[in-house]
Parts: structure tokens; C-alpha cells; sequence
């Protein structure tokens, strides 16, 4: 959609170049990822990595006319080595995501400016409409039902024989070869917190879990929330101690986390590798073994099904007991 937008955009307005900026990363350290850019005379759109280290990304601050744009939510016009420059803001319903750059010989008249406002109008909308089709209302997470299309995709990037990559710093890193890792995260005793403070409470608990996600996972990372108190996390990794150090960051900041009127929140958490010839069942039903073995042993955990079987706790094909743990 962005690569569509500011094609014709170019095709309308003949400038310099034309760009999509999107704001990314974790409030404080957010980044510039360009995610459409084309010049006068290129026959293809360029466009940053989605799996770009945040680190290699420019910081907000490195580009202060765009930040004015972002945060004023106004037009925008300056001068660039000699050239004129108009910045548009690129908002949803929720909150403004990107800016627009056009960049001219001469700057832009109004009724250019009026035109490009008319195209983000309908950009709008129908941004609006896919995050209405494709996302939850209540925690604006991707929903349950765009989750296949994303996985089978993942397991088509998948190498047929895996190379193992490392990560000696503790960080993610873009790996050598593509590991793609699945999580499910279960908030504990969630139906107690409805039972005791309502569902308006319990509400707003998944509204805040939500956020911590997004602060606790990289921004290219595939957050979803599953239905209730289950949530999903579909993202790209270099090994299994790269991906454990992330659901754990993620289990240590809902436990540090106070919640209005609730107090303390726990999440337990399982997680496997997606495997070349996976369904999306198939990896699920071993993510959700492991956050079944967190539950039975005192919730509050990560566990790695993969780590669970090679200790002998479980076996591949294990079932679950009858017994209610949630």
C-alpha cells in the first residue's frame, strides 16, 4: 500500500522523489524505518528491511523536521539543498504513524497540497479498513484470522536443512539463515481479576498487556491476540536462547508492571521453533504444551518445548490432563 501511495503520488506531482516514513521502536529510542521511497528516475520503490536492526535505523531526533511533522500533526515546508521539501503526517485512527515526504523544485501550491491531502484521506480509510479486518478492536493486535496466512508464509522462508546461528551478546540479531520462533502467552488467574473487578477491568488489563508486548518485542515482530486472555507472538530470531531472553523480558515486565486497581499480573509462556513442513496447528499445539507445563508448575514462566522434551518433561506426542488449570 505505501509502495502503491507513493507511486502515484510521483506519477501526479513529477517531483524529486517521494517517501513514506514510518516511526518505529520502543517510546524514547524510536527510529525512522522508510518503507517506500522513490526518486524522479527510479523504475522500483526502495525501501528499509523489516528485519533491520532497530540500532542500524536513524533515531527521530536525526531528523527533526520529520518529528515536527509526527508530533504536531501539521503540514510541514523547508528547503533542503535546494530543493523544497513538504511533510505530510501519516496517522490511523489510533495515532499518527509516519510521515510523507515530497520533495520539489518548486514548492508545492495549494492545490497540489490539497490533492495529496485528498489521496491520504482515502490512504486513510482504507488503512482503516484493513486494521478494522485485520486487527482486534479492543487491543489493536493483529486477530486471530490473519495468524495462518502470516505462518504459512514464515514456513515457506524456512531453509530445508536449518543452520544454526549464534548470538553471543544477548541481543537479537538478523540471523544467518531464517529461524521463525512461535509463543503463546496465557495470563494468569484471568478469570479471577473478571470475577472480582468486572469486565471493564479485565479489559483494560489486555488493553495494558498489549502495550507491554509491544515494548517488550521488536517492532517487525508479529503480535496477536488469540481470543480471552491468550496471546501470540510470531517472530524471527537467530536460536532458541535469542528467543527465550525475549518472552522472558516480556514475562519480567508484566510481572514488574502494577495494574490500575489489579495489582500484580503474570503471564505464562511457551514457545517453539517453526519447523519446515509445519501447520499452524501443529506449532501451536507444541507452544501451547509448554505453556500447559508453566501452568501445572506454577505459572509465571517461560518454557521452551523444545528444552522440555530434551529434559525428559515431556515427550512430542504428550496429551493433556483433564485437569483445570486455568
Amino acid at each position: 500500500m505505501d509502495v502503491t501511495l507513493v507511486s502515484a503520488l510521483r506519477d501526479l506531482l513529477e517531483p524529486l522523489s517521494v517517501a513514506i516514513f514510518r516511526c518505529v521502536g520502543e517510546p524514547g529510542q524510536q527510529r525512522w524505518l522508510t518503507r517506500a521511497r522513490l526518486a524522479a528516475d527510479d523504475a522500483v520503490a526502495s525501501a528499509d528491511s523489516l528485519w533491520t536492526e532497530p540500532g542500524r535505523l536513524p533515531l527521530l531526533s536525526a531528523f527533526p523536521q520529520r518529528q515536527a511533522c509526527l508530533d504536531s500533526r501539521t503540514i510541514l515546508h523547508s528547503e533542503v539543498d535546494g530543493a523544497h521539501e513538504t511533510l505530510f503526517p501519516l496517522q490511523t485512527d489510533r495515532e499518527v504513524i509516519g510521515v510523507l515526504e515530497v520533495r520539489s523544485l518548486e514548492l508545492l501550491t495549494p492545490s497540489e497540497q490539497r490533492t495529496v491531502g485528498s489521496i491520504l484521506r482515502i490512504y486513510h480509510n482504507f488503512q482503516g479498513l484493513l486494521d478494522y479486518s485485520e486487527r482486534d478492536t479492543l487491543t489493536g493486535l493483529l486477530n486471530r484470522k490473519t495468524f495462518d496466512e502470516s505462518f504459512l508464509k514464515a514456513v515457506s522462508e524456512l531453509p530445508h536443512h536449518p543452520v544454526t546461528a549464534s548470538a553471543e551478546d544477548g541481543r537479537r540479531h538478523e540471523p544467518a539463515s531464517t529461524h521463525w520462533w512461535l509463543g503463546v502467552i496465557d495470563i494468569d488467574h484471568f478469570k479471577q481479576v473478571n470475577d472480582r473487578f468486572g469486565h471493564l477491568i479485565g479489559d483494560e488489563v489486555l488493553l495494558l498487556l498489549s502495550r507491554l508486548m509491544r515494548n517488550s518485542f521488536r517492532f517487525n515482530d508479529l503480535l496477536y491476540r488469540f481470543g480471552g486472555e491468550e496471546f501470540v507472538v510470531l517472530m524471527r530470531c537467530a536460536d532458541e536462547p535469542d528467543a527465550a531472553h525475549a518472552f522472558e523480558r516480556l514475562r519480567h515486565n508484566t510481572e514488574s508492571y502494577a495494574f490500575p486497581q489489579v495489582g500484580r499480573i503474570t503471564v505464562s509462556v511457551g514457545f517453539t521453533e517453526v519447523r519446515s513442513g509445519d501447520t499452524p496447528a501443529s506449532a501451536f499445539e507444541r507452544a501451547d504444551k509448554a505453556v500447559y507445563h508453566a501452568k501445572s508448575h506454577g505459572r509465571n514462566q517461560v518454557h521452551s518445548h523444545a528444552e522440555l522434551v530434551r529434559s525428559g518433561e515431556m515427550t512430542e506426542h504428550e496429551q493433556h490432563s483433564d485437569i483445570e488449570l486455568f
